[in-house]
């Protein structure tokens, strides 16, 4: 063996070994300056409802500030491709919905400047979810599933909302259209928040929408629920039947909220998010405040959330295909 490979080979061991006693470091200064939080949503709705909640609590335990960014835009991946192009030392985090892995099976190649979530994001936990749900608004004066498709079947083109292109709530729509065989147009809205003021204010007839958007409107009789979109009921609302209870089966969808970081945060750095958050999410006044707004409270390892973002990847590659959903 020549001095060189010997030297090259030590040299190896030498990174390897610094770079081992570099991770609880890194942890241990972690963070070093204010934390951005970026949310690929505008204001209100589940995901900077989520996002504020433990932007406050971060803030306090770590001693710097967490500063929520509302960066909306191509269903969320314009502010995934801004997470993904920071630096990668868990100062910049992303907090979104499944959303942004399904946007890149609708939208158009490069749409959010081509940020590749699978390759360019790491996962570090899922801190919710939220069940699916139709409504209508009480105008209407339908009350469940099967009297508002009989009316969709005598007027064909009613309109319902959802929070985008490619959106959890669009396939749960276009489901809906080829379970039931009725014609309902689709309208896009920018986000959560606006598709449920849309609804509120009687621009659609019907909106599909995670109950963390829109349990404090239900609760208040501003919508009417009309069907679950889960295999079972929540128990949000125990009293409204699953649609597949109504005879409606082939529409299920939910929604999970994941906290990422660019590809390449150190393993350490991950590791204390991970924990911190799983942390703040066993908080009584966080619980309470996510189950109000109608979240389920999830956690845990990244691995959760990496298996969903795996199943949705190949669910709604499909669907995208089956359904024919493409960007308007």
């Amino acid at each position: 063996m020549t001095t060189f490979t010997q030297m090259t080979r030590w040299l190896s061991v030498l990174a390897c070994f610094t770079w081992g006693l570099a991770q609880p470091v890194m942890a241990q200064t972690f963070p070093s300056k204010n934390v951005n939080l970026v949310v690929p949503f505008p204001p209100g709705g589940g995901p900077d409802l989520v996002a504020r909640a433990l932007a406050e609590k971060l803030s306090a335990k770590w001693g710097k500030p967490v500063v929520v960014e509302n960066r909306p835009g191509a269903g969320a991946l314009l502010g995934a491709q801004a997470v993904a192009k920071s630096a990668a030392d868990g100062h910049t985090l992303l907090l979104t919905t499944n959303t942004m892995v399904i946007s890149p099976h609708v939208l158009a190649p490069g749409a959010g400047g081509g940020v590749d979530v699978h390759a360019d994001l790491v996962p570090i936990v899922a801190p919710a979810t939220t069940p699916m749900a139709l409504l209508a608004h009480p105008s209407l004066g339908v009350k469940d599933l099967k009297t508002a498709l009989a009316m969709a079947q005598k007027q064909p083109g009613m309109p319902y909302g959802s929070a985008g292109n490619g959106s959890p709530m669009h396939f749960a729509g276009e489901m809906l259209k080829r379970s039931a065989s009725v014609d309902l147009l689709h309208v896009p809205y920018k986000g959560v928040n606006p598709s449920v003021m849309a609804a509120l204010g009687g621009e659609v007839r019907f909106l599909f929408v995670g109950l963390g958007g829109a349990l404090p409107h239900i609760k208040a009789g501003k919508l009417v629920p009309l069907a679950v979109t889960e295999k079972n009921r929540s128990p949000l609302l125990p009293d409204v039947p699953t649609a597949s209870e109504q005879g409606v089966r082939g529409v299920e969808v939910n929604a999970w909220y994941g906290v990422f970081a660019p590809q390449g945060t150190p393993e350490a750095v991950r590791s204390q998010v991970n924990s911190d958050i799983n942390e703040m999410l066993k908080l009584a006044d966080i619980r309470e405040k996510l189950a109000t707004a109608g979240l389920d409270v999830l956690g845990g390892s990244s691995q959760v959330l990496g298996d969903f973002m795996r199943a949705d990847r190949q669910r709604y590659s499909q669907l995208a295909k089956e359904l024919n959903i493409k960007a308007d």
